[in-house]
């Protein structure tokens, strides 16, 4: 006769391995979506990176001319247009806005619809972000990068494998990027004080610190609440793109505030 308790032990056992494999499987797809689009961030980066330093370099040497300028992606007249222009401010604002709109409308895409309009915004953001090779050295760029993925990686496990609920976060850390948001637009436009940048660099790469544990339970959490309810597998197909986007946003914004105190200039 089969002891009753062994075989509820065994259902009960056979229930968390398969929850650990589909969260696992999520999680494994949350990354990668969140690698590649990082990967894509970098490439666009660093190829209108090389091509502003390209213009810049020509147009010091040329007296302001830039129409020699050896490009390799775009156009001499386009690059710099981007970054000296009005039209440098579309550039700047455009990835935030880009993700207050796809934060709203992702449920109403399908999920195929939802990942590529991710990996447009991951090109966006590239362009943004490109003019870091013309400010910062390439070595003190890659040492910040490797900085910010050894301790993301680190955050993230932790709010993966605490035991801590990090749920009551969420009420400041939100007040937080609000408020940062504010300051650093208003620092921007009116105050411009390299003290005050200084200050949001710190307190930037505290809160996406503290972001990235937060984000990372919230999205493990999110999963096994949903697994196994009705239409909750189409939820967690969107979860993944948006989960991605969250942890993309903690790492980039990590990154972006850690360069001003490691990177060098050039």
């Amino acid at each position: 006769m089969v002891n009753p308790n062994y075989a509820q032990g065994t259902a009960i056992g056979q229930r968390a391995a398969a929850v650990d494999a589909g969260l696992k499987a999520h999680m494994n797809s949350v990354y990668a979506l969140m690698t590649g689009a990082m990967v894509l961030t970098g490439l666009v980066a660093y190829v209108v990176g090389m091509d502003l330093n390209a213009v810049v370099d020509y147009a010091r040497a040329n007296g302001g001319q830039i129409a020699g300028a050896d490009t390799a992606l775009l156009p001499p007249s386009i690059v710099a247009a981007m970054f000296s222009s009005p039209i440098k401010w579309v550039v700047m604002f455009a990835p935030l806005i880009f993700v207050f709109a796809f934060s709203a409308m992702i449920y109403r895409m399908s999920t195929a619809t939802a990942q590529t309009v991710f990996w447009i915004f991951g090109a966006v953001m590239g362009l943004s972000i490109a003019h870091i090779f013309a400010v910062f050295t390439g070595v003190s760029i890659a040492q910040t990068f490797f900085a910010t993925a050894a301790g993301f990686g680190a955050l993230s496990l932790y709010g993966y494998t605490t035991k801590k609920d990090l749920s009551g976060w969420g009420s400041f850390l939100f007040m937080g990027l609000i408020s940062l948001i504010i300051v650093s637009l208003l620092n921007i436009f009116i105050f411009e004080s390299s003290a005050l940048q200084w200050a949001i660099s710190g307190a930037g790469v505290l809160l996406f610190a503290a972001l990235t544990a937060y984000d990372t339970q919230s999205i493990k959490n999110e999963y096994l609440e949903l697994r196994g309810t009705p239409g909750g597998e189409a939820v967690l197909e969107k979860g993944a793109v948006l989960g991605a986007l969250r942890l993309y946003l903690d790492f980039l914004n990590m990154f972006m505030f850690l360069l001003q105190f490691m990177g060098n200039r050039e």
